[in-house]
């Protein structure tokens, strides 16, 4: 099921998700409906908060990328329950968009490594170390998980030149090509 995406405004995007069990209801079906948000809204990752579910989850497809980031080939994850445990002092600022936040698509600078562990969808535990573009997406979804958009990072005269796009998100004025779900 195509589920409708929560844009800036919206409560659950500021909370910081709950850790799940392997018990929780429906989750297979959850992270299809997850996988399936993703590919029709044309992302490569998305964040149960960004579909009203404050739960600690998320899904990235990097397999696009293959042929620029051979690396990638095959990246395609569920993170459930993940914790960074590690960010690099090296910093990378480069472009990011989000669905919860159309329209936008600002530089932003992350650390360029990180350690994550993080369960896979048979709760296996698993850490892992990235790089690069991986290690990006993986940060922006994982930000999700605590309250936290990718605009939070940008500095203040840039945040204020977005002031009348964020309130009109805000005020369900939204242009997306997919179903939103506003306040």
């Amino acid at each position: 099921m195509i589920l409708p995406i929560a844009v800036y405004g919206h409560p659950v995007l500021r909370q910081v998700a709950n850790t799940i069990e392997p018990d929780y209801p429906n989750l297979q079906q959850f992270i299809n409906d997850l996988w399936a948000t993703m590919y029709r809204t044309d992302g490569i990752g998305l964040a149960a908060p960004q579909v009203a579910h404050s739960i600690r989850v998320f899904v990235i497809d990097l397999d696009v990328f293959k042929d620029e980031h051979p690396e990638l080939k095959g990246f395609k994850k569920t993170f459930i329950n993940p914790r960074i445990e590690f960010y690099s002092s090296k910093k990378i600022k480069l472009s990011e968009g989000c669905l919860s936040l159309p329209g936008i698509h600002k530089k932003v600078k992350r650390p360029d490594r990180i350690c994550i562990h993080y369960q896979d969808e048979a709760f296996n535990h698993i850490t892992e170390e990235y790089a690069g573009f991986a290690a990006r997406v993986i940060q922006h979804e994982y930000d999700h998980l605590e309250g936290k958009l990718f605009i939070d990072e940008l500095n203040w005269l840039t945040k204020v030149m977005l002031k009348r796009q964020l309130l009109n998100l805000q005020n369900g004025k939204v242009n997306a090509d997919y179903r939103t779900l506003s306040v």
